[in-house]
């Protein structure tokens, strides 16, 4: 019954869907300054009459309710922030922000998730229970969004008894989604480590402590605490993408500045590495005489609770079919929606975006990144509905 009474109402605001993701495309703006992709969201909610609060700077929370008795309640989370990248998509709604662009669909998340409320709202006499709609800023940037409005009390007054979220996935086809209980996305660690020198003129290294070459022996040396001393059978990358110095040719510099990411799938081995990165990094630079800081931040694995992400798989199948629901493998890049999975059983999962045919397949965080529109926000949306509504009972 569910799934064409849906799919109806989907196909009757679906316009409106696309309008909403093409005018977020039109105007990204980074994590931390979403000041006007909230205003939009806000005057979508007004005109729709569903009550929302903000939560958190740049945070909104909106909350449905159908009129059929019942105390459940689930939430449902889309992330709003874009990334600094220059589009080079040729379409008439390409990004009017010069050097910020939607690169990893979070135009498509939050346009999807404003089109479960549109459909929500022509449902709301056929309902009973509560969805949190969760619109999150600041994903793409520590220390982002989720563990600020989680802190401020976005799962609470009422709280959920699930959490969903979906993410664009261009590898797979418009109209399948991917899913995987248990761990999912690998804990994601930003490293800065600044080694501190002598400098001077490049002729007179004897009279110098050179950075630079003590930056290249940390960057080899902590290689070797992935191949030697992290277990062969728990996934862990270690990648240095961003060295500085302000020298020359002829010019060794005071400081070098080192930047990388860490990503791994358990916690205790996590908290190991750091702790390993420090003394390597502060010990190596001790013995040639410089000096070292290394500070680390970042967010969690993602964690599909197994019991409701198997519930959650099930019910994808029963709507898309079972030959549209992929099986994933774990994924090395990070997230910050395990900051709302630390006390709420949540499943996160990945809806193909892409189309080979029409040459739809430039990978995330890339900047010619885009979605096949229309499947993409029509089964995003359905599937978003109908996984709240089954969570809540209906």
């Amino acid at each position: 019954m569910w799934k064409e009474i849906i799919l109806k109402n989907v196909n009757d605001v679906l316009s409106h869907i696309i309008r909403d993701r093409q005018h977020l495309h039109a105007h990204p703006e980074l994590s931390f300054h979403e000041e006007k992709t909230v205003a939009y969201i806000q005057e979508q909610l007004d005109e729709l009459g569903v009550p929302w609060e903000s939560c958190t700077k740049n945070g909104l929370v909106a909350v449905i309710s159908g009129n059929l008795p019942s105390q459940k309640v689930t939430a449902i989370r889309a992330d709003i922030d874009a990334l600094p990248i220059k589009e080079e998509n040729e379409l008439p709604y390409r990004s009017l922000n010069e050097g910020v662009m939607h690169a990893c669909g979070h135009d498509v998340h939050a346009s999807s998730l404003l089109g479960v409320i549109r459909v929500l709202v022509l449902l709301k006499e056929q309902f009973a229970g509560t969805v949190k709609c969760i619109f999150q800023p600041a994903e793409e940037k520590f220390p982002g969004g989720a563990a600020a409005m989680r802190n401020a009390g976005a799962l609470q007054h009422p709280a959920p008894s699930a959490i969903l979220a979906q993410h664009v996935m261009p590898e797979l086809e418009a109209g399948k989604i991917g899913i995987k209980k248990g761990l999912y996305a690998a804990s994601n660690d930003e490293i800065f480590i600044t080694v501190q020198g002598k400098g001077g003129h490049g002729s007179q290294p004897d009279a110098l402590i050179d950075p630079v070459s003590i930056a290249a022996q940390l960057i080899v040396s902590l290689q070797q605490i992935v191949s030697r001393k992290a277990s062969p059978i728990v996934p862990t990358v270690l990648s240095f993408g961003k060295i500085i110095g302000n020298g020359a040719t002829n010019i060794i510099p005071d400081n070098v500045y080192i930047e990388g990411t860490l990503r791994t799938f358990n916690p205790v081995w996590r908290k190991e590495a750091h702790e390993l990165i420090r003394k390597t990094a502060e010990g190596i630079a001790e013995a040639l005489g410089a000096g070292c800081e290394v500070k680390i931040q970042g967010f969690p694995n993602v964690f599909n609770d197994p019991g409701y992400t198997e519930q959650v798989k099930e019910w994808a199948v029963e709507f898309l079919g079972r030959e549209n629901v992929v099986d994933l493998p774990l994924w090395m890049a990070g997230e910050d929606f395990g900051e709302f999975t630390t006390d709420t059983p949540g499943c996160y999962y990945r809806v193909g975006s892409g189309n080979k045919e029409k040459g739809i397949t430039a990978p995330l965080h890339n900047a010619r990144f885009n979605v096949d529109e229309e499947p993409v926000l029509k089964w995003g949306t359905a599937l978003m509905v109908y996984l709240a509504l089954k969570t809540l009972g209906n």
